[in-house]
């Protein structure tokens, strides 16, 4: 059962007639949408659709050629990554991006990074309040992170020798230690099997509920995104077709069409398996 926080009047994250091109290719076309606090966002679309596009901008490693993207009402369009990351925006990556020499403890600490008050000088000498800072961080992540996510196990084990299910998890955690306000995740089960799948819907949701964060996700995996949104923004070369619940989505003829064709769209009502999209 879904449990939602109480919403606020207005979006936590709103994109609004956001456009960008690539010499002559428009990747986004006014694309406007809301995120509402406390809910989980899915983005969805055939390949090329434009939803990386659309996450890059978001996430500030892009810059529109035209619209607004606005964080709890502030204009944020052009506010650089880092300082996007101290406004509360987390974000995980298809690819994972995790240092694999790096213990479990070590790469999920990198999420706060942008939130240590120590200075270089504290840090070089590992004085007192650099000491005080890292045990404090480190006894946050035990109590916080590792025991929501299932890894204690392999808590002080390098990344390179885990298996894939288990490093996106990690990801997801050091995204976590950021103290995001809204998550965003870029694919957070892509290539993984129905097991793995259906551990990583169930932290998400489990994250939702026990922080009260808000997620704004990419996925394919169309079974977890109906199983698990509130809400869903469908794109087609770069505009979107539609938005709603998940219900009423996955009956929409314009999706049914962006998916399978549109000899199909009056045809087939679209269903988990007819909507993966590998």
């Amino acid at each position: 059962m879904k449990v939602l926080t109480q919403r606020s009047a207005e979006p936590v994250l709103q994109a609004r007639n956001l456009c960008l091109r690539f010499g002559g290719i428009e990747a986004l076309a006014n694309v406007s949408f809301s995120v509402e606090p406390g809910s989980i966002t899915a983005l969805i679309g055939p390949n090329g659709a434009g939803k990386t596009s659309l996450f890059n901008c978001v996430s500030g490693f892009y810059k529109p050629f035209s619209g607004e993207i606005l964080f709890e009402g502030k204009d944020i369009t052009r506010t650089p990554p880092p300082m996007r990351a101290k406004l509360g925006l987390a974000r995980s990556f298809q690819n994972i991006a995790l240092f694999r020499g790096m213990t479990v403890l070590e790469n999920i600490k990198l999420g706060r990074h942008s939130h240590m008050r120590s200075n270089l000088l504290d840090g070089l000498f590992y004085w007192g309040r650099a000491r005080k800072e890292e045990e404090a961080l480190s006894a946050e992540i035990d109590d916080k992170i590792i025991g929501l996510l299932d890894i204690a196990s392999i808590r002080d084990e390098p990344v390179a020798n885990l298996p894939y299910g288990l490093r996106k998890r990690v990801e997801l955690a050091r995204a976590l230690a950021m103290h995001p306000r809204v998550l965003l995740l870029d694919e957070p089960v892509a290539g993984m099997n129905r097991e793995e799948t259906e551990d990583i819907a169930r932290f998400i949701l489990k994250i939702r509920d026990e922080w009260e964060l808000t997620v704004l996700m990419v996925e394919h995996d169309m079974g977890m995104v109906m199983d698990i949104s509130d809400h869903v923004v469908v794109l087609s070369f770069g505009k979107v077709i539609a938005q709603g619940r998940p219900e009423d989505i996955q009956n929409n003829p314009e999706v049914i069409s962006a998916y399978l064709g549109q000899d199909a769209a009056g045809q087939l009502a679209l269903t988990a398996a007819q909507l993966e999209v590998v």
